[in-house]
């Protein structure tokens, strides 16, 4: 296995985003790399290139950026429905599909509205507009089931400055921690008995949790379970996540492939975390190796970016790349060489 010595193998190129994204919002999948219509587009992958806009236009000032960012937080005014839920898979043609998306779907959202109203660059008209669909959502906060969404609403309030929002987010982790103590066994250390998709997410959220109620058994569930993530996805010295085929069931071996993109991206923001909460360099140093997943330290030793736009590739198969790319992919690789880059100086 090679082991990538930077972070950018050539310098960062933005022409993917621009491509595989039109006047409705990004895409959501390609053909190679040709953005394909005829999946339509996804609120879950409009919301994270919300947050990926600001990030590159805190970054690099340019309008462009800003103006990605009005269009990504335009599609997820149109995907709120009435109620206040968000709906999540559209048709090319912008017919929505359905009537109400996955909770998954909704914890995104409320991350990226949390982001993009906690930061000074996001223009006050844009911000009145997202704090108007918060508003609609957060009674439906207290419902959430699943442990993903839980953590992704976690990330968006957890950066509101208020007391309600600090409340909420008590109120999910504790959720949180009670299903980690009712699945915990043993050696098992986590919230379910799979370790599946988007697994950095729950303890990344609860170390936010700790960061804004100083509940301090927030943090240790959150460092316990990411100690066990760990031990999982870095067993052979590099990061390998946990593969989809089959995932991880508990007493059972994890699947080897295939690799996804998001778990690197989510990986670095999780470590970066741990790292800020700690002061611990052996998080820093795996923030660094997840990001390097993507440029070939992996278990195939290739880079998964497309060194003529700037796409990602959608992860590794058994027998190498998977040559489409998405918008999961995209997004996930630009979030985490933003946020890498900009902790080289540490």
């Amino acid at each position: 296995m090679s082991t990538a010595a930077s972070y950018c193998n050539n310098p960062f190129r933005d022409d993917y985003i621009f491509l595989l994204t039109d006047d409705t919002g990004m895409l959501q999948h390609s053909k190679y790399g040709l953005p394909d219509p005829n999946h339509g587009y996804t609120t879950d992958d409009n919301a994270r290139a919300l947050i990926m806009a600001l990030m590159l236009y805190e970054r690099y000032r340019k309008k462009e950026y800003l103006n990605l960012a009005c269009r990504y937080a335009s599609f997820l005014l149109n995907a709120q429905n009435e109620n206040g839920k968000f709906r999540n898979f559209m048709r090319y043609d912008r017919v929505w599909l359905e009537d109400e998306g996955s909770e998954d779907c909704f914890g995104r959202c409320l991350w990226a509205l949390g982001f993009a109203l906690s930061h000074q660059i996001t223009p006050a008209g844009i911000k009145g507009a997202l704090s108007y669909m918060l508003q609609k959502a957060i009674p439906h906060v207290s419902a959430l089931h699943y442990p993903r969404s839980k953590a992704y609403s976690i990330l968006g309030l957890a950066q509101l400055d208020n007391e309600d929002a600090k409340r909420i987010v008590s109120e999910i982790s504790n959720s949180l921690c009670s299903q980690y103590n009712d699945y915990k066994d043993g050696e098992w250390k986590w919230f379910e008995n799979i370790v599946a998709y988007c697994n950095y997410v729950i303890p990344w959220a609860l170390i936010e949790a700790y960061r804004v109620t100083g509940t301090k058994s927030f943090f240790d569930i959150a460092k316990e379970s990411l100690d066990f993530l760990s031990e999982i996805t870095f067993k052979r010295g590099y990061f390998k996540p946990v593969g989809c085929n089959g995932w991880f069931v508990k007493r059972n071996n994890p699947a080897e492939f295939d690799e996804q993109t998001v778990e690197a991206c989510e990986g670095v923001f999780t470590y970066l975390a741990a790292y800020e909460a700690t002061g611990n360099i052996n998080y820093l140093q795996k923030a660094k190796q997840c990001h390097k997943w993507y440029i070939g330290s992996n278990s195939h030793g290739i880079s998964l970016i497309d060194n003529e736009t700037g796409g990602c590739y959608d992860g590794l198969t058994p027998h190498g790349l998977n040559k489409n790319m998405g918008a999961e992919s995209l997004v996930s690789y630009v979030m985490s060489y933003i946020k890498i880059t900009g902790i080289e100086s540490i």
